[in-house]
């Protein structure tokens, strides 16, 4: 880990076993739902997956066991449990080469990056307007030339603007700012090309309560 980077993007890595656990398809999916729709019970999420409310109680058992989501703590004292992701980094590279751990790294990536495109193909087709986000949305693409250290200094950057952002956003939230407030979705992906006659390498995987895939900083929570 990088030396005063921001919580928001500290690295919590996990090993082996836990990535096994986390490449469960339905455990993934339950995963990617809370960091999108937001805390939520069993029984919320198997209405959402079509799911018994016994399957996901167990599998969200298993998740919490091994450090992927924790109780809510604005939601407390219920008859049922509530439920919130905790973010997570994993040596993708690293667990893609050992044999052991290849097919349940390759899973979680196929996963992240399906996720990502099925998010990105909903946004895209939506032709309705959505008040107040006309200017607020950007998807964007840049290539240009860096250096390792390049590349670093400036992931570095934008990873201390983005947690300033976010931070004094949960915090406006916290105070009662709640209008036109809505879930936002960001993503974050610099990594080199191939050279000219390169195979494809698979990169690093971070899993946004997110999920970070690609060589990069840990998943947060949502808040």
């Amino acid at each position: 880990m990088v030396e005063g980077k921001p919580p928001l993007f500290a690295e919590h890595p996990i090993g082996p076993e836990a990535l096994k656990v986390f490449a469960h398809p339905l455990r993934t999916a339950m995963y990617n739902l809370l960091g999108e729709q937001g805390p939520s019970t069993a029984t919320q999420l198997g209405r959402l997956l079509g799911e018994s409310s016994g399957q996901t109680s167990y599998h969200l058992r298993q998740l919490e066991k091994h450090g992927f989501v924790e109780d809510d703590p604005e939601h407390t004292g219920g008859r049922e449990r509530w439920w919130r992701p905790v973010g997570f980094s994993v040596d993708g590279r690293q667990m893609l080469r050992d044999p052991a751990t290849a097919p349940a790294a390759r899973a979680l990536l196929q996963s992240v990056v399906a996720d990502r495109a099925e998010v990105l193909t909903r946004w895209m087709s939506q032709p309705e307007e959505v008040p107040g986000w006309d200017d607020s949305v950007i998807n964007d693409r840049i290539t240009t030339d860096l250096t390792p250290q390049e590349a670093h200094d400036l992931i570095d950057e934008v990873q201390r603007v983005m947690a300033g952002h976010i931070d004094a956003a949960k915090a406006r939230k916290k105070a009662g700012e709640t209008a036109g407030r809505r879930t936002v979705r960001i993503y974050l992906d610099v990594l080199p090309l191939p050279l000219p006659g390169d195979t494809d390498v698979p990169g690093d995987t971070d899993v946004p309560g997110g999920t970070d895939v690609a060589g990069g900083a840990a998943a947060s929570t949502e808040g």
